[in-house]
């Protein structure tokens, strides 16, 4: 019986870090690194240090809303729900972020700070900014500068293209969209008013179409030379992906879909980095 309940607790807390969201972040940064021909080891690094700094906002996110997602009767948080204590996943992303502290610096003191100050800003979110017309900037400068962290943590420390963190900024406002457009009552109704909130959800829908092809276009034409072939096939297959992430996200209803085809959309980006120069020095 106890091992069971302890079987339940773990996968709670494994559900309560927003695991598809962590987990492509995570992938994506082990991708740029592996594809930039970091060392085994600093891409062993840069993806531990950039999962620890996930779990903690993950867990921080619903150790912050325990009250409002229990207002709004959330059955899918574990914690708004009741099946997880609001004291377990505080630990746990505190725990996160102090081990997301090591691992960054470890990173060398440059990279650590820059990976440090995006995982900064999706804290500042969770805490505050979400209730706010800024909703969106935590985002874009997470987003924005995680290449330019995943860089400096390179032999020789090189700099991120200036498109590669437009890019990801972009992708950043999107992935912002799409995540908040299936809550938007639920958060009225507890008192958030970020920028989709305010703007509503057709407007929020179709801005995060329009960022999320931005984006691709910018990976795909702003690199030296000519698009290849591979680029402009991806750049089809992006637009596609959105359009069917937007449709969906415009019929309404609760589903996450909209989010995964964002998480989509930014898989092909990253495939697209890693197959251009992206790293400057």
């Amino acid at each position: 019986m106890g091992v069971g309940a302890g079987g339940s607790r773990v996968v709670d807390l494994a559900l309560a870090c927003h695991p598809a969201p962590a987990v492509a972040v995570t992938v994506f940064a082990i991708a740029m690194a592996a594809g930039a021909d970091a060392p085994l080891a600093t891409t062993a690094l840069v993806g531990a240090a950039v999962l620890a700094g996930q779990l903690s906002v993950g867990w921080s996110n619903d150790w912050i809303d325990a009250d409002r997602d229990a207002a709004v009767g959330r059955t899918d948080k574990p914690v708004g729900a009741g099946r997880l204590a609001v004291r377990t996943v505080r630990t746990a992303a505190l725990s996160a972020a102090a081990a997301c502290v090591v691992l960054s610096l470890a990173l060398g003191w440059r990279a650590g700070l820059v990976h440090l100050a995006t995982v900064a800003s999706a804290w500042a979110y969770n805490v505050r900014l979400k209730s706010t017309v800024w909703s969106w900037a935590p985002y874009a400068f997470s987003f924005g500068f995680l290449p330019l962290a995943i860089a400096l943590a390179l032999p020789g420390s090189p700099v991120a293209a200036w498109w590669a963190m437009a890019g990801g900024a972009l992708l950043g406002i999107g992935a912002h969209g799409a995540n908040v457009v299936p809550d938007l009552q639920d958060d009225q109704t507890t008192g958030v008013r970020g920028l989709p909130h305010r703007v509503g959800g057709t407007a929020t829908s179709i801005g995060t179409a329009l960022a999320l092809v931005a984006a691709t276009l910018l990976v795909v034409l702003a690199p030296p030379g000519p698009p290849r072939a591979a680029a402009a096939a991806a750049l089809v297959l992006a637009v596609g992906l959105t359009i069917v992430g937007t449709v969906l996200a415009l019929g309404g209803g609760r589903h996450r879909l909209p989010f995964l085809f964002a998480i989509a959309v930014a898989a092909v980006d990253v495939v697209l980095l890693v197959m251009s120069d992206w790293v400057v020095g």
